[in-house]
């Protein structure tokens, strides 16, 4: 297996500038499990709740990344995309977040204004983006031809596997070493199109 890791890993102030609270390092390798059933379950109770907390303010919400393609090894994190009318006019929806449980970890205005919360009783990223913002198309392109390419698939399970039994001071370095692997799914998804 070929090493596919060519980003260079963000520094700790780099991260610490975008993580609301302290940043804390991981210093360890990276857990995978094979694919649960129950993820599924798990994006459906916090959708549910996602709603009933924000109503009319929820736009979209889509269970996306690896716990959200069936067959996949991920790590156990249930990652949700909630897309709002206005990721960076926070009052619109951070303080309803907050009195059910979530917690504002991530706040990136660079990246597409994307704001992250952990979740309140789930292990989740709670990842929100702006209507319109072109990451939104691309995370859900990615799940969808990951559910439906078995190679690519397969590919990016092994990639995954691969650079998960590293030491990673950060996650974050263990998501950016993914790049490039990502990127070539991307360009074989949007190749059909």
């Amino acid at each position: 297996m070929q090493d596919r890791s060519n980003s260079t890993p963000k520094s700790d102030e780099d991260l610490q500038k975008v993580t609301v609270g302290e940043h804390k390092p991981h210093t360890a390798s990276i857990t995978l499990l094979e694919y649960d059933p129950r993820w599924p379950e798990l994006f459906a109770r916090e959708a549910k709740r996602i709603r009933s907390v924000l109503g009319n303010n929820v736009l979209q919400v889509e269970h996306v990344e690896s716990t959200s393609v069936p067959g996949l090894c991920a790590k156990p994190i249930i990652d949700i995309l909630l897309v709002v009318t206005d990721s960076a006019d926070e009052m619109t929806y951070v303080p309803d977040l907050e009195r059910f449980g979530y917690t504002l970890r991530i706040r990136e205005p660079e990246w597409f204004e994307h704001r992250m919360f952990k979740g309140p009783d789930t292990d989740l990223n709670l990842h929100v983006l702006s209507k319109g913002a072109s990451e939104v198309d691309r995370m859900l392109r990615f799940r969808n031809w990951l559910r439906t390419n078995q190679f690519d698939r397969e590919e990016y399970a092994d990639v995954k596997r691969n650079l998960a039994q590293r030491e990673w001071r950060h996650v974050q370095h263990y998501a950016d070493a993914k790049n490039s692997i990502v990127q070539e799914i991307m360009e074989r998804a949007n190749a059909v199109e």
